[in-house]
Protein backbone atom coordinates (compact mmCIF):
# COMPACT_ATOMS: atom_id res chain seq x y z
CA UNK A 1 0.00 0.00 0.00
CA UNK A 2 1.38 3.49 -1.07
CA UNK A 3 0.50 5.20 2.14
CA UNK A 4 1.16 2.96 4.86
CA UNK A 5 0.98 4.99 8.05
CA UNK A 6 0.59 8.29 6.40
CA UNK A 7 -2.25 11.18 7.88
CA UNK A 8 -4.83 13.09 5.21
CA UNK A 9 -7.12 15.72 6.09
CA UNK A 10 -9.93 16.11 2.93
CA UNK A 11 -12.11 19.32 2.99
CA UNK A 12 -15.16 18.93 0.98
CA UNK A 13 -15.35 15.21 1.81
CA UNK A 14 -19.20 14.13 2.08
CA UNK A 15 -19.86 13.55 -1.19
CA UNK A 16 -18.28 13.28 -4.81
CA UNK A 17 -14.37 13.98 -5.49
CA UNK A 18 -13.42 14.39 -2.02
CA UNK A 19 -15.05 11.14 -0.65
CA UNK A 20 -13.32 9.42 -3.40
CA UNK A 21 -9.99 11.35 -1.93
CA UNK A 22 -10.67 9.92 1.36
CA UNK A 23 -11.55 6.40 0.28
CA UNK A 24 -8.55 5.99 -2.30
CA UNK A 25 -6.47 7.22 0.71
CA UNK A 26 -7.70 4.86 2.82
CA UNK A 27 -7.63 1.93 0.41
CA UNK A 28 -3.79 2.95 0.31
CA UNK A 29 -3.25 2.79 4.03
CA UNK A 30 -3.89 5.98 5.44
CA UNK A 31 -5.74 7.36 8.44
CA UNK A 32 -7.96 9.95 6.99
CA UNK A 33 -10.10 13.28 8.14
CA UNK A 34 -12.76 14.14 6.40
CA UNK A 35 -14.52 17.92 6.32
CA UNK A 36 -17.38 18.68 5.16
CA UNK A 37 -20.15 21.45 5.80
CA UNK A 38 -21.91 18.35 5.99
CA UNK A 39 -21.75 17.12 9.18
CA UNK A 40 -24.40 14.20 9.02
CA UNK A 41 -22.99 13.11 5.66
CA UNK A 42 -19.56 13.68 6.95
CA UNK A 43 -19.98 11.51 9.95
CA UNK A 44 -21.37 9.02 8.08
CA UNK A 45 -19.02 8.72 5.32
CA UNK A 46 -16.01 8.58 7.81
CA UNK A 47 -17.94 5.59 9.26
CA UNK A 48 -18.02 3.84 5.86
CA UNK A 49 -14.53 3.87 5.46
CA UNK A 50 -13.84 2.37 9.28
CA UNK A 51 -16.05 -0.25 8.06
CA UNK A 52 -14.99 -1.04 4.70
CA UNK A 53 -11.11 -0.25 4.83
CA UNK A 54 -10.54 -0.62 8.77
CA UNK A 55 -8.62 2.45 9.05
CA UNK A 56 -8.75 5.33 10.92
CA UNK A 57 -11.48 7.78 9.56
CA UNK A 58 -12.78 10.74 11.53
CA UNK A 59 -15.37 13.09 9.91
CA UNK A 60 -15.41 17.02 11.32
CA UNK A 61 -18.31 19.53 10.57
CA UNK A 62 -16.37 23.00 9.56
CA UNK A 63 -17.74 25.88 7.17
CA UNK A 64 -14.30 26.43 5.93
CA UNK A 65 -15.67 29.67 4.99
CA UNK A 66 -14.79 31.07 8.30
CA UNK A 67 -11.14 31.40 8.64
CA UNK A 68 -11.50 30.73 12.12
CA UNK A 69 -13.36 28.01 12.03
CA UNK A 70 -11.35 26.46 9.43
CA UNK A 71 -7.65 26.98 11.52
CA UNK A 72 -9.57 24.96 14.11
CA UNK A 73 -10.38 22.41 12.35
CA UNK A 74 -6.88 21.81 11.02
CA UNK A 75 -5.95 21.60 14.71
CA UNK A 76 -8.72 19.08 15.61
CA UNK A 77 -7.39 16.88 12.98
CA UNK A 78 -3.93 16.50 13.72
CA UNK A 79 -5.73 15.96 17.75
CA UNK A 80 -7.62 13.16 16.03
CA UNK A 81 -5.48 11.08 13.57
CA UNK A 82 -1.70 12.48 14.37
CA UNK A 83 0.10 15.56 12.45
CA UNK A 84 -0.77 15.14 8.76
CA UNK A 85 1.16 14.75 6.18
CA UNK A 86 -1.47 14.52 3.00
CA UNK A 87 -3.70 17.16 2.19
CA UNK A 88 -6.32 17.96 -0.06
CA UNK A 89 -8.33 21.18 -0.51
CA UNK A 90 -11.32 19.72 -2.57
CA UNK A 91 -14.52 22.01 -0.90
CA UNK A 92 -15.88 24.37 -3.84
CA UNK A 93 -19.06 25.58 -4.71
CA UNK A 94 -20.86 27.36 -7.25
CA UNK A 95 -22.54 30.64 -7.86
CA UNK A 96 -24.20 31.51 -11.60
CA UNK A 97 -23.54 34.90 -13.11
CA UNK A 98 -21.85 35.96 -16.15
CA UNK A 99 -19.91 39.84 -15.75
CA UNK A 100 -23.17 41.83 -15.63
CA UNK A 101 -25.02 40.12 -13.77
CA UNK A 102 -22.81 38.46 -10.57
CA UNK A 103 -23.48 39.87 -7.42
CA UNK A 104 -20.20 40.93 -5.37
CA UNK A 105 -22.00 38.42 -2.56
CA UNK A 106 -22.02 35.95 -4.83
CA UNK A 107 -18.17 36.49 -6.03
CA UNK A 108 -16.96 36.69 -2.15
CA UNK A 109 -18.65 33.78 -1.57
CA UNK A 110 -17.45 31.51 -3.79
CA UNK A 111 -13.91 32.90 -3.81
CA UNK A 112 -14.48 32.75 0.84
CA UNK A 113 -14.44 28.65 -0.01
CA UNK A 114 -12.82 27.71 -3.35
CA UNK A 115 -9.95 30.61 -2.64
CA UNK A 116 -9.32 31.99 0.61
CA UNK A 117 -9.93 28.35 2.19
CA UNK A 118 -7.65 26.76 0.20
CA UNK A 119 -4.92 29.73 1.52
CA UNK A 120 -6.07 29.61 5.31
CA UNK A 121 -6.59 25.89 5.40
CA UNK A 122 -3.06 25.12 3.13
CA UNK A 123 -0.74 27.74 5.34
CA UNK A 124 -2.32 26.04 8.78
CA UNK A 125 -1.14 22.12 7.56
CA UNK A 126 2.01 23.80 6.12
CA UNK A 127 2.77 25.52 9.14
CA UNK A 128 1.95 22.38 10.94
CA UNK A 129 4.47 20.17 8.83
CA UNK A 130 7.43 21.96 8.87
CA UNK A 131 6.95 22.95 12.53
CA UNK A 132 7.20 19.22 13.21
CA UNK A 133 10.26 18.42 10.22
CA UNK A 134 7.20 16.72 8.42
CA UNK A 135 8.05 16.21 4.53
CA UNK A 136 4.48 15.99 3.46
CA UNK A 137 1.99 16.75 -0.22
CA UNK A 138 -0.79 19.58 -0.47
CA UNK A 139 -3.13 18.73 -3.46
CA UNK A 140 -5.71 21.65 -4.52
CA UNK A 141 -8.02 21.34 -6.27
CA UNK A 142 -8.46 22.94 -9.54
CA UNK A 143 -10.36 22.70 -12.69
CA UNK A 144 -10.20 22.46 -16.49
CA UNK A 145 -11.87 26.02 -15.84
CA UNK A 146 -8.82 27.07 -14.62
CA UNK A 147 -7.86 27.29 -18.58
CA UNK A 148 -10.89 26.78 -20.43
CA UNK A 149 -13.63 29.95 -18.78
CA UNK A 150 -17.05 29.67 -18.88
CA UNK A 151 -19.20 33.30 -19.49
CA UNK A 152 -21.99 32.60 -16.60
CA UNK A 153 -19.65 31.26 -14.12
CA UNK A 154 -17.71 34.46 -13.27
CA UNK A 155 -16.59 33.57 -9.90
CA UNK A 156 -15.84 29.92 -9.96
CA UNK A 157 -13.56 29.96 -13.16
CA UNK A 158 -11.80 33.31 -11.40
CA UNK A 159 -11.62 31.08 -7.82
CA UNK A 160 -9.94 27.95 -10.40
CA UNK A 161 -7.56 29.98 -12.32
CA UNK A 162 -6.07 31.37 -8.93
CA UNK A 163 -5.83 28.18 -7.26
CA UNK A 164 -3.55 27.19 -10.18
CA UNK A 165 -0.91 30.35 -9.33
CA UNK A 166 -1.70 30.00 -5.13
CA UNK A 167 -0.61 25.85 -6.13
CA UNK A 168 2.66 27.62 -7.88
CA UNK A 169 3.36 30.05 -5.35
CA UNK A 170 3.23 27.44 -2.53
CA UNK A 171 5.22 25.00 -4.14
CA UNK A 172 8.04 27.78 -4.69
CA UNK A 173 7.67 28.87 -0.43
CA UNK A 174 7.84 25.09 1.08
CA UNK A 175 9.88 23.67 -1.60
CA UNK A 176 12.67 23.98 0.71
CA UNK A 177 10.82 21.98 3.41
CA UNK A 178 10.65 19.55 1.56
CA UNK A 179 7.02 19.86 0.88
CA UNK A 180 5.52 18.86 -2.38
CA UNK A 181 2.11 21.02 -3.74
CA UNK A 182 0.54 20.42 -6.70
CA UNK A 183 -3.54 20.65 -8.32
CA UNK A 184 -5.66 18.31 -9.74
CA UNK A 185 -8.10 20.19 -12.44
CA UNK A 186 -10.67 17.28 -13.65
CA UNK A 187 -13.10 17.49 -16.59
CA UNK A 188 -16.57 16.91 -16.40
CA UNK A 189 -17.11 14.06 -13.19
CA UNK A 190 -20.12 12.05 -12.77
CA UNK A 191 -20.72 13.02 -9.48
CA UNK A 192 -24.48 12.96 -7.75
CA UNK A 193 -24.79 16.79 -8.95
CA UNK A 194 -23.87 16.47 -12.55
CA UNK A 195 -25.68 13.23 -12.99
CA UNK A 196 -28.70 15.45 -11.94
CA UNK A 197 -28.02 18.05 -14.26
CA UNK A 198 -27.03 15.32 -17.09
CA UNK A 199 -30.77 14.39 -17.32
CA UNK A 200 -31.06 16.49 -20.11
CA UNK A 201 -30.14 14.75 -23.17
CA UNK A 202 -28.59 18.14 -25.00
CA UNK A 203 -26.48 19.10 -21.96
CA UNK A 204 -25.32 15.56 -21.74
CA UNK A 205 -24.58 15.32 -25.73
CA UNK A 206 -22.83 19.26 -25.35
CA UNK A 207 -20.87 18.04 -22.74
CA UNK A 208 -19.34 14.62 -24.23
CA UNK A 209 -18.98 16.36 -28.16
CA UNK A 210 -16.31 18.66 -25.94
CA UNK A 211 -14.81 14.94 -24.55
CA UNK A 212 -12.44 12.89 -26.87
CA UNK A 213 -13.04 10.26 -24.62
CA UNK A 214 -16.50 10.33 -24.76
CA UNK A 215 -17.25 9.64 -21.21
CA UNK A 216 -18.00 11.25 -17.66
CA UNK A 217 -15.40 10.70 -15.50
CA UNK A 218 -15.73 9.06 -12.73
CA UNK A 219 -14.68 10.42 -8.66
CA UNK A 220 -12.89 7.78 -7.63
CA UNK A 221 -10.45 8.54 -11.24
CA UNK A 222 -9.83 11.50 -9.58
CA UNK A 223 -8.95 9.63 -6.18
CA UNK A 224 -6.15 7.63 -7.93
CA UNK A 225 -4.71 10.94 -8.99
CA UNK A 226 -4.31 12.14 -5.49
CA UNK A 227 -3.30 8.89 -4.31
CA UNK A 228 -0.41 9.40 -7.21
CA UNK A 229 0.39 12.70 -6.13
CA UNK A 230 0.21 11.87 -2.37
CA UNK A 231 2.64 9.39 -2.81
CA UNK A 232 6.33 8.86 -3.50
CA UNK A 233 5.47 7.82 -7.18
CA UNK A 234 5.05 11.77 -7.55
CA UNK A 235 8.38 12.49 -5.62
CA UNK A 236 9.80 14.68 -8.31
CA UNK A 237 6.52 16.67 -8.72
CA UNK A 238 5.69 20.01 -7.36
CA UNK A 239 4.26 22.87 -8.52
CA UNK A 240 1.95 21.34 -11.04
CA UNK A 241 -1.78 20.99 -12.60
CA UNK A 242 -2.46 17.76 -13.62
CA UNK A 243 -5.68 17.62 -15.80
CA UNK A 244 -7.81 14.11 -15.98
CA UNK A 245 -10.40 15.57 -18.47
CA UNK A 246 -11.28 12.70 -21.19
CA UNK A 247 -8.93 14.82 -24.10
CA UNK A 248 -10.60 18.08 -23.04
CA UNK A 249 -8.48 20.24 -22.75
CA UNK A 250 -6.80 18.90 -25.53
CA UNK A 251 -9.30 19.01 -28.42
CA UNK A 252 -9.43 21.62 -30.86
CA UNK A 253 -13.01 20.92 -32.50
CA UNK A 254 -15.96 18.58 -31.34
CA UNK A 255 -16.50 15.01 -31.87
CA UNK A 256 -19.43 12.54 -32.79
CA UNK A 257 -20.97 11.26 -30.18
CA UNK A 258 -22.22 8.10 -30.08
Amino acid sequence: MRLEGRRALVTGAAHGIGLACAQAFAREGADVVLADIDAAGVEGAAKAIVAKTGRKAVGLACDIADAMAARAMVAQAAQAIGPLDILVNNAGILAPGDILTTTLEDFDRVLAVNLRAVFVIGQAVAQAMVAGGIKGAIINMSSINAVLAIPNQVPYVTSKGAINQLTKTMALGLAPHGIRVNAIGPGTIATDILKGVMKDEAARRGVLARTPLKRFGEPDEIGRVAVFLASEDASYMTGQTIYPDGGRLALNYTVAVD
